[in-house]
């Protein structure tokens, strides 16, 4: 639901021709190293699944008829299956910290030599504070693209697939049924995804101009200028104002993110609800077995709970 807060507008944009031809040219010097990240993100998602069917299978076929040692061997199982999630995650880790920060390295330094081979006329037209703000943030984006971005596309459309597949396998009706409430949250979703969208293309635009004030005062000429030429107390109204908007606009986002995790809380807690209701009744009929009742609780939960953390970005 991440990309109901960002700004719609970028869809509207085109892409001159070979820019895309240039940016898989960052990635080849990686694409081992990215096909290799692809594949743990794949495993990853897929242990998602795995584990509440295992616990699903221990009650059905070990402890309602008193299956001792299936018990045993399938918690075995899942708790093999917990330190191997805990491993890829660590690998996952170290695999998008080298593609991240390779690309930061190589952006980095072929910006550097660009700029420092521009003319005289650039420097004295470009603001210092501005060029050098633009050119962290577009490194730091290009370097989301091929690490949380990939990973993240990759993972939560995997792991959408095979919830549903894991799902519908125990039971169609209540799969159905779940999937039904994603509307509710849609709906206000996207008029608050919206706002925030709004809120935070206000708040980089004025992080940058705070930024870039910031650059231009704080070096040798620019404060010599101010203490010269410039009126202390104007300069200090205007950044005072600037920082203040952008508290504003802190608070407002704040709110409307706390919106969508509420929501979309409500629609799991309703969904966990019908599931088990509904579920319940089922087994009581004999159609459904308590331990797929159990498997379709838990993979509900996988499939409605908000993405943790990004813990496989690079950390620049």
């Amino acid at each position: 639901m991440r990309s109901l807060t960002q700004d719609s507008s970028v869809k509207d944009r085109r892409l001159a021709p070979g820019t895309a031809r240039r940016v898989l040219g960052y990635a080849t010097a990686y694409r081992t190293k990215i096909a290799v990240f692809l594949v743990l993100v794949v495993l990853d998602a897929a242990l998602v699944v795995a584990t509440p069917l295992l616990l699903g299978t221990i009650v059905d076929e070990g402890v309602t008829p008193g299956n001792r040692q299936l018990v045993v061997e399938l918690a075995l199982v899942v708790a093999a299956l917990a330190l191997l999630d805990a491993v890829l995650g660590l690998v996952q880790r170290w695999y998008s910290a080298r593609i991240g920060e390779g690309l930061i390295y190589d952006l980095r330094v072929e910006v550097f030599d660009h700029v420092l081979a521009q003319p005289i006329g650039f420097f004295t037209r470009a603001q210092t504070g501005a060029l050098v703000t633009r050119l962290n943030s577009d490194v730091i984006g290009a370097q989301q693209a091929f690490t949380s971005t990939l990973s993240g596309v990759v993972s939560n459309s995997v792991s959408l697939v095979f919830i549903l597949v894991a799902m519908a396998s125990k039971s169609v009706v209540l799969t159905l049924a779940a999937v039904a409430l994603v509307p509710l949250f849609l709906v206000p979703a996207r008029f608050m995804g919206r706002r925030v969208a709004g809120l935070s293309h206000e708040s980089m635009g004025l992080n940058a101009d705070l930024g870039t004030r910031m650059t231009e005062r704080f070096n040798v000429a620019g404060a010599l200028l101010v203490k010269l030429f410039g009126r202390p107390r104007t300069e200090h109204d205007e950044y005072a104002q600037r920082a203040g908007r952008v508290a504003d606009i802190g608070v407002k986002i704040a709110l409307n993110r706390a919106f969508f995790f509420i929501a979309l809380t409500t629609v799991a807690a309703l969904a966990t609800a019908l599931v088990y209701g509904v579920g319940g009744l089922m087994v009581i009929a004999g159609s459904l077995t308590i331990g797929s009742l159990l498997a379709l609780a838990a993979l509900l939960a996988r499939l409605y709970a908000p993405s943790p953390p990004c813990l496989t970005c690079g950390s620049t």
